[in-house]
């Protein structure tokens, strides 16, 4: 069932589904997620389940607000205390010591939690109601199959799951792509995975260098969506330069076929079963975009996805990165 998340009937039936330890889709900025009242480990492992989730993968945790962290983590670095006070709410999530006995289904079991304040107006609606009936946070990973494209539309969420859920319609998800995970947890920033917010932003912001997760020494705390393999649509992708894409479909000629393309380069093709999609120019409009596009490759029924190579710059590293791991899965 989806119902207009603008309508205050709509978020009321959403926060009686989750005091009742129902699911919920929910609109983000980032992308949809599937909710379930992060206080409840019975609910949450209805997530795992319904995702087919292996349960020691934690899942975000989304609060109203920033006031909403204390209810989950045992301790705020000053600089990450500064990433909220600058990046909340927004697509920024942040690896926190969790409060011990709080969300230890949604932790997977971990001594950290992931926590994150949206910037989506239903979300938030969402989030401050459900505050007011005493949940303090909802344990929200994208609303998809495990290891899949993520849903940036109701109607993706609906594919996934059936009629059953109960949605709410937020419309096109702004960003696109999930957010940016930073652990907190080892006296510095260290990114885990990019996402929409420029790392020179994030390092100015934190008064500290940004460190990537190879300078570590101790393993990395568990976060979502970090595993090599993941966002994969069931055609198989690969990443190629404009060159290599050019001659790729001069070779095949008419005979090209069961194809899709995702390029910024202008390309012919001699075929017309070729599915060919241009990229933004621009990293946001594509991250905007990359979800629906292979999400839609997909339903065109293509045996093959080739994405030219997106630009060596900052910019693009959101967008590279889910690339990278959608090209795994192949």
């Amino acid at each position: 069932m989806t119902l207009d998340g603008q309508q205050p009937e709509a978020i009321a039936a959403a926060v009686d589904a989750l005091a009742a330890g129902r699911l919920v889709g929910l609109p983000t900025e980032t992308v949809y997620g599937l909710a379930a009242d992060a206080g409840n480990d019975a609910a949450v492992r209805a997530i795992f389940a319904a995702k087919g989730r292996p349960a020691d993968h934690p899942l975000i945790v989304h609060v109203a607000s920033a006031e909403g962290v204390a209810a989950f983590a045992a301790e705020v670095p000053p600089f990450a205390q500064r990433l909220i006070d600058a990046f909340w709410p927004g697509p920024l999530t942040l690896i926190l010591p969790r409060r011990p006995g709080v969300a230890d289904a949604a932790a997977g079991g971990h001594p950290t939690i992931g926590l994150r304040c949206p910037s989506h107006p239903v979300a938030h609606a969402l989030l401050s109601a459900a505050a007011a009936r005493g949940i303090a946070g909802l344990a929200a990973p994208s609303a998809n199959r495990f290891g899949r494209i993520s849903p940036t539309t109701a109607a993706h969420v609906a594919a996934e799951f059936g009629a059953d859920l109960l949605v709410l319609d937020g419309g096109a998800c702004a960003v696109g792509i999930e957010s940016t995970i930073i652990d907190c947890t080892r006296g510095a920033p260290v990114l885990l995975r990019p996402g929409q917010l420029p790392r020179a932003r994030i390092e100015q912001v934190a008064g500290t260098r940004m460190l990537s997760k190879e300078e570590m020494s101790a393993p990395d705390p568990q976060a979502p969506g970090t595993l090599s393999a993941h966002y994969a649509p069931r055609a198989k992708l690969r990443l190629m330069n404009a060159r290599e894409l050019r001659t790729a479909l001069e070779l095949l000629g008419a005979d090209a076929k069961n194809i899709a393309v995702w390029a910024r380069t202008p390309l012919h093709s001699e075929s017309r079963q070729l599915v060919l999609r241009r990229m933004p120019d621009d990293a946001d409009a594509a991250a905007q975009q990359l979800f629906a596009v292979l999400r839609g490759f997909d339903e065109a029924q293509v045996k093959l996805i080739w994405v030219e190579a997106v630009p060596d710059d900052g910019a693009w590293d959101g967008v590279r990165d889910r690339l990278a791991r959608a090209a795994a899965s192949a």
